[in-house]
């Protein structure tokens, strides 16, 4: 445990830019998944909230996210991490970085707080 990680566990931070959909569901989707082999913690650029319809998709497979939060990247300031991994698409200039992962991964995933139209049209958005 001298680099902090709970019996064994990879340390991994999930960016995007305002930490309320993207980051959150990746957070949550490997704690829960993988909870056996990661630890899972999520941030971005500017804290906001985060989205109901995340929490409302991952409550569909069971997956209960509703006591998350929005943080800031900079509450992870010094931490160390295995892997940082961004899910900003492609057209955010405003994707954060982090300098303390070992490795970073970058995997681009369309915002789904943008998505417009009814409510079910906006849901299918977080669910993709």
């Amino acid at each position: 445990m001298m680099d902090g990680n709970i019996a064994g566990k990879k340390r991994v931070l999930f960016l995007c830019v305002r930490n309320s959909a993207r980051s959150q569901i990746a957070e949550g989707l490997t704690n829960a998944l993988c909870g056996d082999r990661f630890e899972a913690s999520s941030a971005g650029t500017t804290a906001t909230r985060v989205e109901p319809g995340a929490i409302k998709v991952m409550a569909e497979i069971g997956i209960d996210i509703s006591s998350h939060r929005s943080k800031s990247v900079r509450e992870f300031i010094g931490r160390p991490f295995d892997y940082v991994v961004t899910v900003c698409d492609e057209s955010q200039p405003d994707c954060p970085f982090f300098p303390g992962g070992k490795e970073s991964i970058h995997r681009a995933f369309d915002d789904p707080s943008a998505c417009r139209g009814t409510e079910e049209e906006i849901l299918d958005c977080f669910r993709r």
